[in-house]
């Protein structure tokens, strides 16, 4: 019987093994590695193009940001100046307004005035004549004579003149 060598080494057959060996790297290389290479570059390439895009997008975003908050002050500033105008437009309505009520007020105080001052020599003017026809007949019963036109008229007139002025 024939002891078999646990560890040894059979030339032929690690030439065998090595030729064997190599052909399998080279098909694993060809029909493996280029295919898994190309598509892991191919990947590569689509996820650098999608972080170009995103960066790409960020950027149109940050501009778009940008103007809006540009567009947005400048409706801030209008709507400033609109509510100026508006204060100034109220102000000025409220102020002519209150020119108005004063010269109406002014005219109504002038008329009622004038109507009172009207009224005052119409009342006047009708207590001369009673008073002028009460003098004439008491002139006439104290003096128990008739008087004459011109006296009559000259007794009015100094009767009204003293009533004016005490009055």
């Amino acid at each position: 019987m024939q002891v078999q060598e646990l560890v040894g080494i059979v030339p032929w057959t690690f030439v065998a093994q090595i030729c064997n060996l190599f052909i399998q790297m080279y098909l694993i290389k060809r029909f493996l590695f280029k295919p898994v290479n190309a598509m892991l570059e191919k990947r590569k390439a689509l996820a650098d193009a999608q972080i170009r895009e995103a960066e790409e997008a960020k950027k149109e975003a940050a501009a778009i940001k940008s103007e809006y908050e540009q567009n947005m002050q400048e409706a801030r500033e209008k709507a400033g100046e609109i509510m100026t105008n508006a204060q100034k437009t109220a102000a000025l309505q409220s102020e002519e307004m209150l020119r108005e009520a004063s010269a109406q007020a002014a005219a109504i105080k002038a008329k009622a005035e004038k109507d009172i001052a009207q009224e005052k020599r119409k009342a006047v003017n009708e207590v001369k004549n009673e008073i002028g026809g009460i003098a004439v007949e008491i002139a006439g019963k104290v003096i128990e004579r008739e008087v004459k036109e011109e006296d009559h008229t000259k007794l009015i007139d100094d009767f009204i003149a003293n009533v004016g002025e005490a009055s």
